[in-house]
């Protein structure tokens, strides 16, 4: 039985030509319209130029039968193929595939896009997902066209042309930055996906790019990240702003409006970011300003900042699928483009849905800060915002929180008891995991009901189809729209909703 990517990248040679195939034809008239919302979402190669495109790229439409389709930009290299000058399809928001699907693959995507095959190689990732590395790469080439190694190298060549045509950081640094083991690796990988130097694609940039400083151990830059459109960013940064904890986060404003910023941690240590709204509602983008300890944490850093807005949402689709609902049209209509609001630390999400449970946004940002201020490692970063704080580790919860928490014994029971299976490695939680999994371990553990679970698991993996029922603010939203607001009545009517229950979620909550 032929998975999907053989479907896209197999064209078919029969007699009744490659359009008899359904998935192709659908592709194939998306890219002839020049369809904008499906880039990213798939990847057109051109077998008689020899080059592969975005869908919307505005080049003459080739002939089916010189065309295959493919899930990712690895398979399109390991074609032959290298990418067009012309319409840089690698300079769009990501698949949403990798947040739609909870499979084996769509979650080494999730973990390669952080980082992991540069920190851990092969073998760490697929330990990380429980598999042989002979296993996962037969899955991978299988499903999407392409082993790890080929889909990690595809991942730094992209961060690397981010960094060439965003930055001047010099081209050398760009190259250990993106994650390549050496400058002579970088050079002949860049030349053979865009058939250009470093140099060269940084020359044909459409625009210049922002300075790299390097001041107090950290340095510091400005990266534009492509959203797909429509995309209500400021509900989002508003939603983040709301929660902020003090210290480690704080609401921003400018010339170009409100923002968010944050202190992280991140695999070579700590950094702070400032994310600020720009582009167009046909093609929104958000302004990434960011301070790192070391540049080699960009990759991760863009990777946790894209799940942290939800930028590669489908929202178009997404918005279609909830309007149809009479109940849910007019929000849908009100506030086009709702994101789920991610996650940059797995653990942080964890310690936020246990001590918010049960009380109000405001009380819980009071517990989070005095956590932070207690336990939390300082820091000095003063740029692109001041913070002090990254927010506590679990070995320090686990440690030291029965000193700073305050509440019922119980509930503290149960955050030390997280907080020590996390500090030990009997517990662990990341965007690798399947969401099956991490709410089955995580139910498994005292203080930890169906609504932290699922809470988790919409935060930290990007799960769309997940329907707080057990939320009282959701169930108060759903009653004011008419709908059942009794737990099981509002879970049997929001079937009609997937796969996208956590979005439906988001207007019950806005409402």
């Amino acid at each position: 039985m032929r998975t999907e990517a053989t479907a896209m990248a197999a064209t078919d040679r029969t007699s009744e030509g490659p359009l008899a195939d359904p998935v192709f034809a659908e592709r194939y008239r998306a890219m002839s319209a020049r369809d904008a919302r499906f880039d990213g979402q798939f990847i057109t190669g051109v077998h008689s130029t020899g080059i592969y495109c975005r869908p919307s790229c505005p080049a003459v439409t080739p002939k089916p039968g010189n065309v295959s389709f493919y899930l990712t930009a690895a398979a399109a290299h390991e074609a032959g193929l290298r990418a067009c000058k012309r319409c840089l399809p690698d300079a769009v928001p990501g698949s949403p595939e990798w947040n739609v699907r909870d499979d084996l693959a769509a979650r080494a995507m999730r973990l390669i896009a952080d980082g992991t095959v540069e920190r851990e190689g092969v073998p760490g990732l697929a330990r990380r997902l429980g598999y042989t590395s002979r296993h996962l790469n037969r899955v991978l080439t299988a499903e999407l066209g392409a082993g790890p190694l080929a889909l990690a190298r595809a991942h730094r060549a992209q961060t690397a042309r981010l960094l060439l045509t965003g930055t001047d950081l010099p081209i050398t640094d760009v190259a250990f930055a993106a994650g390549f083991s050496s400058v002579r690796q970088f050079n002949e990988t860049m030349a053979e996906v865009y058939r250009l130097t470093p140099g060269a694609v940084r020359a044909a940039a459409r625009r210049s790019p922002a300075a790299v400083h390097r001041q107090q151990g950290a340095v510091t830059l400005s990266l534009r990240l492509p959203a797909r459109a429509p995309f209500d960013g400021a509900g989002l940064l508003g939603f983040l702003g709301a929660r902020a904890i003090e210290r480690v986060e704080s609401t921003t404003t400018g010339p170009d409006g409100p923002g968010y910023a944050r202190a992280l941690r991140l695999p070579h240590g700590p950094a702070a970011v400032r994310l600020t709204l720009t582009g167009s509602a046909q093609a929104p983008a958000v302004q990434c300003d960011a301070a790192l300890a070391d540049v080699a944490d960009l990759a991760p850093l863009v990777a946790r900042v894209r799940r942290l807005l939800d930028l590669d949402a489908d929202a178009e689709a997404i918005d279609a699928a909830l309007a149809s609902d009479p109940a849910l049209a007019p929000s849908v209509a009100a506030a086009p483009g709702l994101r789920l609001p991610g996650a940059v630390d797995a653990d942080e999400i964890v310690f936020r849905a246990l001590i918010g449970q049960q009380v109000s946004v405001a009380a819980a940002r009071t517990a989070l800060a005095r956590l932070t201020d207690a336990l939390g490692e300082p820091i000095a970063l003063s740029a692109p915002v001041s913070f002090s704080r990254l927010f506590p580790t679990a070995t320090a919860i686990a440690e030291h929180g029965r000193d700073v928490l305050r509440g019922p014994a119980r509930r503290i029971d149960a955050i030390i008891g997280v907080a020590e299976a996390l500090a030990d490695g009997s517990l662990s939680i990341d965007v690798g995991e399947s969401r099956d999994d991490l709410e089955r371990r995580l139910l498994a553990l005292p203080g930890i009901g169906p609504w932290t679970a699922g809470y988790i698991a919409l935060r930290v993996l990007g799960s769309p189809d997940i329907l707080l029922t057990g939320d009282l603010a959701l169930r108060q939203g759903a009653a004011r729209l008419g709908l059942p607001s009794e737990p099981r009545a509002l879970a049997a009517y929001g079937a009609r909703w997937a796969p996208w229950r956590s979005y439906a979620g988001l207007h019950l909550w806005r409402v």
